[in-house]
């Protein structure tokens, strides 16, 4: 288990935690910590609950139910005992911690002329584990390349959460940023990218320098709104790619017009089961009708099995695939 993800919790679960086997730590996607409900851990094939000896069950009966002690101390260590200096986290519903783990957080909501101004009485969390794997943009990236342009084409990843969009895109910018494309003849001509990580997901920053590696020409704007950071990248960074994760609101798809019109390209992530699911989404629906996107990579993942991709053009139409070139 990640060091940072056990230096946040509270001394009980540490210790249910740290009796499992190694091969159960490290192959946990999801640890769920519910108020005097079962202590649950989640893999891509399936869940088990932990109970009180720190062993797997399956049935709740068994488990160990985290008491309300346990889920004050996890937020006290998740907003660094100041609550006042999260407040924005808070009221988006997730906090995210140093190696780019997010914790989705619920409980009762604290309303203000009808939005949401913060969570209060947090009484679930999720815990998502971030992880580095390099080398999966290598089969998707050389079906992305624009031979014209010499670059990437603009591109949306889609699929539903938790099918590996994050960790396909960063390791996507790792590959474009040192220039390596997986197609042959290209040499190792590295582009400059522009990383907009509003969830500090993305790079895992801290103090503002990535921990995982994006390759040697990426610069990265931490836990910025995204539409006002690919703005302040254009205007000041003059990158040849700009990445974003979890597009969908108007801003995002002006910020996006204003990056291609400047000759920009752009990789971003939505979430759908498919492309006719991000149809009809009206923000995502407009920027697929204009035909700003002109590569689509859609992401599934069976029971059991890495992730798969499709390509499809700009119209949503399957690409014909050539083999990539390994290496």
């Amino acid at each position: 288990m990640h060091d940072t993800i056990m230096h946040i919790l509270p001394q009980t679960l540490r210790i249910l935690l740290s009796g499992l086997p190694p091969d159960v730590q490290a192959s946990v996607e999801e640890i769920r910590v519910r108020e005097s409900r079962p202590f649950e851990l989640i893999w891509s094939d399936g869940y088990a609950f932990v109970d009180e000896r720190g062993q797997l069950v399956a049935g709740e009966e068994r488990a160990y139910k985290p008491t309300r002690q346990d889920c004050l101390t996890l937020l006290e260590m998740l907003t660094n005992h100041s609550m006042y200096t999260h407040e924005e986290e808070l009221r988006r519903g997730y906090i995210t911690i140093v190696g780019g783990h997010r914790v989705g957080l619920a409980g009762r909501t604290v309303l203000d002329q009808g939005d949401v101004k913060q969570i209060r009485d947090v009484s679930s969390f999720n815990i998502r584990i971030a992880r580095e794997i390099q080398g999966v943009g290598r089969q998707v990236l050389p079906h992305l390349y624009d031979p014209i342009l010499r670059s990437i084409h603009h591109t949306l990843v889609i699929s539903p959460p938790q099918q590996g969009k994050t960790t396909l895109i960063r390791d996507m910018t790792r590959l474009i940023s040192r220039g390596e494309w997986g197609v042959s003849g290209l040499g190792t001509a590295g582009k400059k990218v522009g990383v907009v990580d509003e969830r500090s997901e993305l790079a895992a920053c801290v103090k503002g320098v990535p921990r995982f590696d994006l390759g040697p020409r990426t610069d990265v704007m931490d836990g910025c709104p995204k539409a006002e950071g690919m703005m302040m990248m254009i205007r000041s960074l003059s990158p040849d790619v700009l990445v974003v994760d979890e597009i969908g609101r108007p801003e995002d798809a002006a910020a996006i017009h204003e990056a291609v019109h400047t000759g920009i390209r752009v990789v971003a992530t939505a979430h759908g089961a498919d492309y006719d699911d991000v149809r009809m989404r009206p923000v995502l629906k407009q920027l697929l009708e204009e035909g700003v996107f002109t590569r689509y990579v859609i992401l599934h993942r069976r029971k059991g099995e890495p992730s798969a991709f499709r390509i499809l053009d700009r119209l949503g139409k399957p690409l014909e695939l050539y083999p990539a070139r390994k290496g």
